[in-house]
This record gives structure tokens, C-alpha cells and sequence, in this order.
């Protein structure tokens, strides 16, 4: 990075990592030595820097606060056997963050200051990725509107933050959902197909309630009939159904899953059909009561894959067949975890190497 795009580093005088066990600590709750701030202010970003990790003084007025302009991403950094670290197709958040950028009316950031910032933190907060089979980096690029004024407009200032925490499962056992139909996630002309924060804010009373019931998540369905399936819980939602992969086809209500095309990509690459389009959930449960359902899973960053045992809909609980069971979901699971770790060939070029 060259001339305004030039990173200032403030190196932590001791790091902490050695205060932690990296591959065993609990999700998202334990924060790596540094972060990066970059500032947007007069048009342009700028002050592009990397200082220890910790709290940052914020105005009680700051817009994001107030109007809901706060956007994120998440992705990953694994460790191979040979203690090289790598990342999971970055270009692919750096571009779905500047969608959502545009959507919520907030300036994108240049690829020179996502990256390079990311690759920069990386190199110094390496030590803190996990070596484990399930561990990983995860990494939590946002962008929030800091302008101190109250009032309904855009912001004129931002900034531009990455943080990483060590992380191992997110879900640590299989889980069951609940067919939501009276709440939902997203309507058409929102913002459902974008990472902003009020999408995860306005699903956290039906997920109360519905882990109040016992189950785990939701299956959120259409804003107007209730009667297709979109997505489950922060997850893209997957089935397979006799021979065939089937998930809700993307829309301006469905966020577009980046684990989600991989899923995809590696189902069509070994020979299995795959069908993008509306499922309505009486489909789901009738080729349950025929037997055709074989696997339902969600998959995400923070998860990668996870396993669907169970359903609620309408006051009835239908299970699902066993995860041993589960042909492709499992090896779906598997060989992203080896093509992450570097044991196996990435014929597609996901990872870089940092």
C-alpha cells in the first residue's frame, strides 16, 4: 500500500496469546492483540492503522447508533500441518461487504486498504490461529457511520474495523429448528440480501422463543405466505432430497452465502444435481413422509455445516435420518475442512496464503 493507504502500526508491547489455549476457547469471546481502523471522512478514506486490541471512545450520538447504518462480514483463517496460514476466499467478502455498503448508503472501501489491512493483521496476530482440525481465525471486517448528530440522513464519517477472535465449533451438536410463520427475516425491497446488523437484530425475539420451546433455531419462510423456506437461523438452508441438493434460490431476501456456493460448487463438481428455486416447507415434509428426505443442514461461515435432526412445524416435530446417515453433507463438511487445512488439493484456488 502506497501513499494515503499507508498503514501506521502500533505493536502491542506483550502479546496475550500465550494467556489462552487458541485451539479451546469458546466462540467469539476471545480477541486476538491487534485490530485495524481505517477513517472516512472529506470523501475518502484515510488514517489507515493497526493498534493493540481494545475499547474505542464513541459518541452516545454516533449515527450508527441511532439510524442503523452498521454493516459486517465474516470469514476465516485456517493453519495448515506446516504452520501456514490461509485464507477462505476473502475476495468474495471484500466484494459482498462493498454490496452491502451500497445498499445501506455507506461509502465502499478500496480492495488496497481491505486487504492490505487484513493481510497485515494477519501476519502479526498469526499465533492466534487455531492449529485444531475444527479450529480457525475468525475475522470480523464492519464498517459503522460515526457522524455525532442526531438526525435521519446518511452519515459523513465511518470507519472501517477488522477484529479476529480464535474460534473452534460454533455449533458443537446437531441442532433442531422451528418453522417460523409469523415472524420474519426479510421482505422484498429490504435488506435481507445484505450483512447489516439490524437483519440479526430482528431475529433474536422468535429465536428466544423458539429455543424457549427447545429447539435451537428457526427456519425463517417468505415475509408474504409463510409457506417457503428461505433461510435458518443465520444460515443458508440446504436439503437433499432423493438424488438431489436442493436450497432457496437467491434473492433480494436471501442473503448470498459464500459457504453456500461452495456447497454448491463441490456438489455440481462431483456429478449430483443441484436445484436452485422455491421450496415451500409442505414440500420438505411430504418428501419426509415418503421417505425422500435424506439430509438438512445449514451451512454459514461461523458453522460451515449444520446438521438438521429435527423440525417443528405447526406444533408437530418430524426427525430426521441420523447424521452417519448423511452421505453428502458429511463429506461436504469434510473436504472443506481439508482444503482449508491444505490436505488436499484446492482445484478451485480458494485459499490464500497470507
Amino acid at each position: 500500500m502506497t501513499g494515503t493507504f499507508d498503514i501506521t502500526i502500533n505493536k502491542i508491547a506483550k502479546s496475550r496469546v500465550a494467556e489462552y489455549d487458541v485451539n479451546n476457547v469458546p466462540f467469539g469471546k476471545c480477541f486476538s492483540d491487534h485490530m485495524f481502523i481505517a477513517e472516512y471522512a472529506d470523501g475518502k478514506w484515510q488514517k489507515a492503522h493497526i493498534t493493540p486490541y481494545g475499547d474505542t471512545p464513541l459518541s452516545y450520538a454516533m449515527s450508527a447508533l441511532h439510524y442503523g447504518q452498521a454493516i459486517f462480514e465474516g470469514m476465516k483463517a485456517y493453519k495448515n500441518d506446516k504452520g501456514e496460514v490461509s485464507l477462505f476466499r476473502p475476495i468474495e467478502n471484500f466484494s459482498r461487504l462493498n454490496k452491502s455498503a451500497i445498499r445501506m448508503a455507506m461509502p465502499e472501501v478500496p480492495e488496497e486498504i481491505f486487504m492490505g489491512g487484513l493481510l497485515e493483521l494477519l501476519r502479526l496476530d498469526s499465533a492466534w490461529v487455531p492449529s485444531s482440525d475444527s479450529g480457525s481465525l475468525y475475522i470480523r471486517p464492519f464498517i459503522i457511520a460515526t457522524d455525532e448528530a442526531i438526525g435521519v440522513k446518511a452519515s459523513e464519517t465511518y470507519k472501517f474495523i477488522i477484529i479476529t477472535c480464535p474460534a473452534g465449533k460454533y455449533y458443537s451438536e446437531p441442532i433442531k429448528v422451528l418453522v417460523e410463520t409469523n415472524y420474519f427475516r426479510a421482505v422484498h425491497g429490504g435488506v435481507g440480501f445484505v450483512k447489516a446488523a439490524g437483519n440479526y437484530g430482528r431475529s433474536l425475539y422468535p429465536t428466544k422463543l423458539a429455543q424457549q420451546k427447545g429447539y435451537q433455531q428457526v427456519i425463517w419462510t417468505d415475509s408474504e405466505t409463510h409457506q417457503y423456506v428461505e433461510e435458518s437461523g443465520t444460515m443458508n438452508l440446504m436439503f437433499v432430497i432423493g438424488d438431489t441438493v436442493l436450497t432457496p434460490a437467491l434473492s433480494d431476501t436471501i442473503l448470498s452465502g459464500i459457504t453456500r456456493d461452495s456447497v454448491l460448487t463441490l456438489a455440481k463438481d462431483w456429478g449430483m444435481k443441484v436445484e436452485e428455486r422455491k421450496i415451500s416447507i409442505r414440500e420438505v415434509l411430504t418428501a419426509h413422509g415418503n421417505g425422500t428426505l435424506k439430509e438438512a443442514f445449514g451451512c454459514g461461515t461461523a458453522a460451515t455445516i449444520a446438521q438438521i435432526i429435527g423440525i417443528g412445524f405447526e406444533g408437530k416435530d418430524y426427525d430426521l435420518p441420523p447424521v452417519e446417515e448423511r452421505k453428502f453433507s458429511t463429506k461436504v463438511d469434510e473436504v472443506l475442512r481439508s482444503i482449508r487445512k491444505g490436505k488436499v488439493e484446492d482445484k478451485f484456488n480458494w485459499m490464500m496464503k497470507i
